[in-house]
């Protein structure tokens, strides 16, 4: 008797349940399957893409060599496998996501044995947190206090063993490949990184100490389970492992969102917003992606965002909240920017971020919240080591001067001006959100 394991969002081996129901349903004989499908595929940009090829040989490597993986509709490719391997049944993690259970009916639909979903990628799975009257949260600071009195298991161990079933196997698109990807590096880095946690409600808002944990990455592949961390966070205590937990659960939150709101990922939750005037993307969108609307803390989280594959949480909130009500350009535009170029675009954290900054979402911040570009620079980047380090034309302007080098007697050859009046801007989007109220 064999059983298929078909990876996802759960490229590890150790506390995946879903894993060890393979195991036990096969006697021991599990054939992994990874399948590369063009419908997440194509839509993913080179970061992504990258980090996922990466993952995937590090957890070939750690299975032997003997992951399958192959190109194709799941609705084909999975039904294949199991027919060509007579498996018992074939084992999940389930997938909460508009998409992946769209995907996962037709795959249960298509195959002549059992299609198992065990666990999920969060702690607590979404629609399990709920109040009293048995509705779902839609205020955060509610949902989180629930969420830690519903609590979630331990993590369990790797199986003991595992006899791989090697198949045919397609090759692996050629990407560039990312050293610290996979089980063993993400594990490495949280053990790392845990040593200073107590740190991070102090630190987690400065980008130019780069002190955040970056666990958003692993967490986007499931190289390491949130319940593993919240088990290693559970035995310390500190304001900062405090702040960590209450930023996992968000996490969890934008999930919970988005499984009973799946048009969230593109249209708003707040349905006054349908009718907000936004402007067309136009040569200032241009100038936002790239880098060049004149206001350093901006350009610089887009700059980091375009040679890293990565934004400090802080910065994404700065740049998001310039293009919406500065810009006021549609947040799904930037959302679907931030899913082509972070190495950690995740659709439900992202898009729900998005709606929160842009004010149309739940538990969203007040509109009227529009961060000021110039103030949140000198605040959270006080000498301006971010700015200098991602924008090479302020690299010799020391100090908070960098933040507004239009002040400077000579300023820097090759920055733009402000491309934008910001407070200007600040009163125009605030008459246009006057008009929907």
């Amino acid at each position: 008797m064999t059983a298929v394991m078909w990876f996802r969002r759960d490229l590890r081996l150790t506390d995946n349940p879903a894993l060890l129901d393979a195991v036990a349903a096969g006697d021991g004989k599990v054939a992994g399957l990874f399948v590369l499908d063009p419908a997440l595929w194509d839509a993913a940009g080179d970061p992504r893409r990258d980090h996922l090829v990466s993952s995937l040989k590090s957890l070939s490597d750690a299975m032997g060599g003997k992951l399958v993986v192959r190109r194709g509709d799941p609705a084909d490719v999975v039904p294949a496998l199991a027919a060509e391997i007579d498996a018992a049944s074939v084992h999940v993690s389930a997938d909460h996501g508009p998409y992946g259970g769209r995907r996962d009916a037709a795959v249960e639909k298509a195959l002549d044995c059992p299609l198992v979903a065990t666990g999920s990628p969060y702690a607590v799975a979404p629609g399990r947190v709920l109040n009293g009257q048995g509705n779902p949260y839609q205020v955060f600071t509610p949902y989180f206090r629930a969420w830690l009195e519903h609590g979630w298991r331990q993590p369990v161990d790797a199986p003991a063993k595992v006899d791989w079933v090697g198949k045919r196997s397609d090759a692996l698109p050629k990407v560039s490949l990312v050293e610290e990807a996979g089980e063993a590096a993400a594990r490495a880095h949280w053990q790392e990184w845990l040593e200073g946690v107590a740190a991070y409600d102090d630190e987690r808002d400065r980008p130019d100490l780069d002190s955040t944990s970056r666990m958003s990455v692993p967490l986007k592949y499931g190289e390491i389970h949130p319940r593993t961390m919240l088990a290693d966070l559970a035995r310390l205590r500190s304001k900062g492992a405090e702040a960590y937990r209450r930023e996992l659960a968000w996490r969890e939150f934008c999930a919970d969102l988005l499984a009973r709101y799946p048009e969230a990922a593109w249209n708003p939750l707040r349905q006054e917003f349908t009718t907000m005037a936004y402007d067309e993307p136009g040569d200032a969108f241009t100038a936002w992606r790239e880098g060049r609307t004149g206001y350093p803390i901006v350009d610089a989280g887009m700059h980091q965002l375009a040679e890293s594959g990565f934004m400090h949480n802080r910065i994404r909130m700065v740049v998001a909240s310039f293009l919406v009500k500065d810009l006021h350009v549609h947040w799904k535009y930037g959302a679907r920017w931030f899913m082509q170029r972070l190495r950690d675009g995740d659709l439900a954290s992202n898009s729900l971020n998005w709606q929160w900054v842009a004010g149309c979402g739940a538990d969203a911040s007040p509109y009227f919240r529009i961060f000021n570009p110039t103030t949140q620079g000198k605040k959270f980047d006080p000498d301006g080591a971010y700015v200098r380090r991602w924008v090479p034309e302020l690299a010799e302007i020391a100090g908070k001067a960098v933040h507004e080098p239009w002040l400077l007697p000579d300023p820097p050859a090759g920055y733009p001006a402000p491309i934008v009046d910001h407070a200007e801007a600040r009163q125009e989007s605030l008459r246009r959100y006057a008009a929907i109220k």
